[in-house]
């Protein structure tokens, strides 16, 4: 095991937020078992990744924790509530940022808003959306539709259509594998930065290992036929997180540990 070390109205930085206690999920009557036993805590201001091959049940344990899928066993639970299906304070970020193209940016990012309590309450928020855009470095493109935006601009006003309504935990599934290798670097970067400043709590679904390792306090690794937690490791870089911490000697042999855990479980 290489150097990697200890864990990391709002909860107190560092109590916990997000509970999975012995959640497993089975499908086709309970013939397929996507799920066994798995347990996490994440705790407040923390940043945590799952990694692990295609069709490990990452997915799933994701639509488990934002209350798309219930488990089949186990409990869920979210700052002392059960969570019976989808919710006000989890946030989700998918692959591709899903803007509506009829609609601005700022419109964008106001729109859950306005599902949830109507167009009043949504230009009252406006002032906050024009606050998170300025916040990922979008200010003066309030008005632009998405199709005036790169790719990584349109992942940025996706982070604030989920920071809007201020959501106790951050679900991110990959957000930014479409993008290319320099953007998604610069990305991750700006995504520490915004949740470090709002001391958020994220769950990151990955298969990248440096970008894990890069972001997280935490990695958990699964391993698949049924998907279980096969070790937690706990990544004890200095904060902030930068791009050169890559190139240590450090961060290579976290990075080789998870890779050779992998191996280990037949992972390809």
């Amino acid at each position: 095991m290489p150097a990697a070390a200890a864990l990391t109205e709002t909860p107190p930085l560092g109590a916990p937020v997000y509970q999975l206690r012995n959640v497993g999920k089975t499908y086709a009557r309970n013939a397929i078992k996507a799920l066994d036993s798995v347990n996490l805590t994440l705790t407040q201001g923390s940043f945590s990744s799952v990694i692990g091959s295609s069709g490990c049940g990452k997915s799933t344990l994701l639509k488990i924790m934002s209350g798309l899928i219930p488990p089949s066993t186990g409990r869920v639970v979210l700052q002392g509530k059960p969570v019976t299906g989808p919710r006000r304070d989890i946030g989700m970020m998918f692959q591709q940022a899903t803007l509506f193209p009829w609609r601005t940016t700022l419109e964008n990012i106001v729109l859950p808003i306005e599902i949830r309590d109507g167009k009043a309450a949504a230009k009252a928020a406006r002032d906050k959306a024009r606050a998170l855009l300025e916040l990922v470095g979008l200010k003066g493109f309030e008005n632009t539709y998405p199709g005036e935006l790169s790719g990584g601009m349109a992942q940025r006003a996706s982070i604030c259509r989920m920071l809007i309504t201020e959501p106790a935990v951050l679900l991110l599934d990959e957000p930014f594998s479409a993008l290319d290798e320099l953007t998604r670097d610069f990305m991750n970067m700006e995504l520490q930065r915004i949740c470090t400043s709002r001391n958020a709590t994220a769950f990151l679904v990955t298969h990248s290992i440096p970008e894990a390792v890069i972001l997280s306090d935490v990695v958990y690794v699964m391993k698949p036929r049924p998907g279980h937690i096969a070790e937690v490791v706990e990544i004890d870089l200095p904060r902030p997180r930068t791009l050169d911490m890559m190139t240590t000697p450090k961060f290579g042999a976290i990075v080789e540990h998870i890779r050779s855990r992998l191996d280990k479980e037949a992972f390809i």
